[in-house]
C-alpha cells in the first residue's frame, strides 16, 4: 500500500520558485531517502508533507487522504528534549497532549522503553545522555505521537560517524519491529545507502527530482564494492563526478 504519494507538487515563496513538479511515493514499510545538497528545498518539501505549509500546486496523499494535516511523525536534527524533564517525562508528553491519563501514559511508556532499548535511562535527564541516546529518546517521543508515517529531517546528521553507524543499525531494527514507514532527508550519501530501500535525488533551483535509485543488494557480491558503484551513480546524478 502506498502511504505517501506526491503528484506534481510545486511551491514558491513569493516570486521565488522553491520546488517544481515533485513526484514521489513511499509504500508501507519502506525507508526512502531524499538526497540532495543544501538549498534545493528538502525541508520545504517536508513542511508541505507535514501540513505545516499549504499545498499551492499538485497533490499530497497520506494513507489515502489528500492534503491532510498532522498525519505524520516529524523529527528534526535537533532533538528538542526538555532539559528539566527526565527521559520518562519527555516521552510521555505526546500522550498527555492527547489527554491520556498520566498513569496510563507512564505504563505505556514503560512498555515501549524496552523496545527502544532505553529502560536504563528512564529516570535520567537529557544532559546526562550521549548524543546518540538523546536521538533515541527523541525518536521514541516522536513515535508516541501515534503516526507510523515518519519524516526524519537530517535526524542523525549531528552525530559522530561511529555513533551514526550504531544508530542506523538500531533504527532499522526498530523500523522493522514497529512496522514503520519513513521518508528521510539527508545530504549524506553514506546515510542514504545505509538506511534506504530507494533514494530520490533532488537538485537544481527550483528543486526537482532528477533520479530515483532502487537499492538492490546482491548477496553474491561484497556490499562495500556495491556501495562504491552506487556512490558513483549518485555522484554522477548530482553532477559531482568530475
Amino acid at each position: 500500500m502506498t502511504e505517501i504519494r506526491l503528484e506534481n507538487v510545486s511551491y514558491a515563496y513569493g516570486q521565488e520558485r522553491i520546488l517544481e513538479d515533485i513526484n514521489l511515493q513511499v509504500t508501507s514499510g519502506e525507508v526512502v531517502s531524499i538526497l540532495g545538497p543544501s538549498g534545493v528545498g528538502k525541508t520545504t518539501l517536508f513542511n508541505l508533507i507535514a501540513g505545516i505549509l499549504e499545498v499551492q500546486s499538485g497533490k499530497i496523499v497520506l494513507d489515502g487522504e489528500e492534503n491532510p494535516k498532522g498525519r505524520v511523525s516529524y523529527m528534526l536534527q535537533k532533538d528538542l528534549l526538555l532539559e528539566h524533564k527526565t527521559v520518562l517525562g519527555n516521552i510521555i508528553l505526546p500522550l498527555l497532549i492527547q489527554k491520556v491519563d498520566k498513569a496510563e501514559s507512564i505504563a505505556r511508556a514503560d512498555e515501549i522503553l524496552a523496545t527502544f532499548q532505553l529502560t536504563t535511562v528512564r529516570d535520567k535527564y537529557p544532559h546526562e545522555l550521549s548524543g546518540g541516546m538523546r536521538q533515541r529518546v527523541a525518536l521514541l517521543r516522536t513515535y508516541l505521537f501515534g503516526d507510523k508515517l515518519f519524516l526524519l529531517d537530517e535526524a542523525f546528521s549531528a552525530l559522530d560517524e561511529m555513533t551514526k553507524m550504531e544508530l542506523h543499525a538500531w533504527y532499522l531494527e526498530i523500523h522493522k519491529q514497529l512496522q514503520l514507514t519513513a521518508l528521510i532527508i539527508t545530504h549524506s550519501i553514506e546515510e542514504a545507502l545505509n538506511l534506504s530501500d530507494r533514494i530520490y535525488i533532488l537538485k537544481n533551483r527550483p528543486g526537482q527530482i532528477v533520479s530515483e535509485i532502487k537499492l538492490d543488494w546482491s548477496e553474491d557480491e561484497d556490499k562495500e564494492v556495491q556501495k562504491i558503484a552506487y556512490k558513483r551513480q549518485i555522484l554522477a546524478e548530482l553532477g559531482l563526478d568530475k
